[in-house]
């Protein structure tokens, strides 16, 4: 089997397309929770501290002097990032749990316990009472 069949038969396995999708439908859903996080949330958090966006707040640590650049410690970066990490994590956790409750199947009832006739219910406690004078 030559190298092309072999690459054309894994790429066509249903795992890889759906590995595919879902790596597309993620960065998109990522982009989404981005904006949301960087549109929506953080402009009225950033009213409340200060009047300023969380990618503005910086520490300067060494001022800018002639053209190097000011050395900065951008903590509000951070900051968004987490927040926006926080916002994806629960969103996909309340995804998954919708997902799974989808699934989810009613447990099967348990058989109902075997009722013995009395013929057998007297083979029983026969059986026991020997098993019980034995030494």
């Amino acid at each position: 089997m030559g190298i092309l069949q072999e690459f054309k038969t894994f790429a066509v396995k249903g795992n890889v397309v759906d590995m595919a999708v879902g790596i597309i439908i993620g960065a998109a859903f990522g982009k989404i929770v981005s904006s949301l996080v960087g549109d929506v949330v953080l402009p009225p958090i950033g009213l409340l501290v200060g009047g300023s966006t969380f990618a503005d707040l910086a520490l300067t640590l060494k001022a800018a002097s002639g053209s190097v650049p000011a050395v900065t410690l951008n903590y509000g970066r951070f900051i968004q990032t987490v927040l926006d990490f926080t916002i994806l994590a629960f969103a996909v956790f309340l995804m998954v749990k919708g997902i799974n409750t989808l699934k989810r199947e009613e447990p099967a009832a348990p058989p109902p316990a075997p009722t013995l006739s009395k013929e057998e219910a007297l083979l029983t406690e026969i059986r026991d009472l020997l098993k019980s004078r034995r030494p």
